[in-house]
């Protein structure tokens, strides 16, 4: 919850101009409701892609303060963040995310599936049992079909916002656990299209060290995004 409309159009007009030139790495922003209109006529064209941070799982209907998948679409959403662990803090389950996965996929906006466990579950041993029902059940009923088209986000509720971060050897033993639980749902060679991102505490500090681990595709970045200089250079890891 960052960047009025003019905020968040002066932070990407920064992006675009150091950005404009990348190629070969997806660029992706989700900037909060009241500027996504606005985002998407900026971005229209560009190689930055404009995603939402919720959505609901109806088209439309009695749903005061819901937005739907179509009205994302229509804004120029390509992507939207499911089950981000600040709207689990809030109660929305494992049954919600997977309605909302099946939704997104229907009116063609890619979910970014986002997975991750406590410090108390953590420190519990329990992170392997913990993610591992969380991706089956955000999953469940998905076709190969519709595996090629999520993205999944590891973030260790942990290490988010706190400074604290999972090593970048650990983090991909996690992602590398998530990659076989596609495995056995998809097949072999949707499991490796899939895009597994880490998010926690990712900076430009340990950004390279993430990303030169074999199984992290990418990040999801929280509080560093909110300043160009940091995000810029996030995107233009050295691994």
């Amino acid at each position: 919850m960052h960047k009025t409309v003019r905020e968040t159009l002066n932070l990407l007009e920064d992006l675009y101009k150091e950005l404009a030139g990348v190629r070969e790495r997806e660029i992706i922003v989700c900037p909060p409701f009241t500027s996504l209109y606005p985002a998407g006529e900026f971005l229209e064209g560009k190689n930055i892609k404009l995603g939402a941070q919720n959505v609901f799982w109806e088209e439309k209907g009695a749903r005061t303060g819901e937005i739907s998948p179509p009205m994302l679409r229509d804004v120029g959403c390509k992507f939207v963040i499911v089950g981000h662990s600040e709207r689990r803090a809030l109660g929305e389950s494992d049954e919600d995310v997977n309605k909302k996965i099946k939704a997104s996929l229907s009116f063609g906006i890619i979910p970014i599936i986002c997975v991750g466990e406590s410090l108390q579950q953590r420190e519990a041993g329990q992170t392997r049992e913990w993610v591992s029902r969380q991706v089956n059940l955000a999953l469940m009923d998905l076709t190969p079909t519709d595996g090629e088209k999520i993205v999944i986000a590891y973030e260790p509720i942990w290490a988010i916002g706190t400074g604290k971060t999972d090593t970048p050897e650990e983090a991909n033993l996690t992602v590398g656990m998530i990659r076989g639980l596609l495995l056995n749902q998809f097949g072999y060679e949707v499991s490796q299209k899939v895009r597994i991102l880490y998010g926690g505490s990712v900076k430009p500090e340990n950004i390279d060290g993430f990303m030169a681990q074999p199984e992290i595709d990418g990040a999801l970045v929280g509080g560093a995004s909110l300043e160009s200089a940091s995000f810029v250079r996030i995107v233009n890891y050295q691994a």
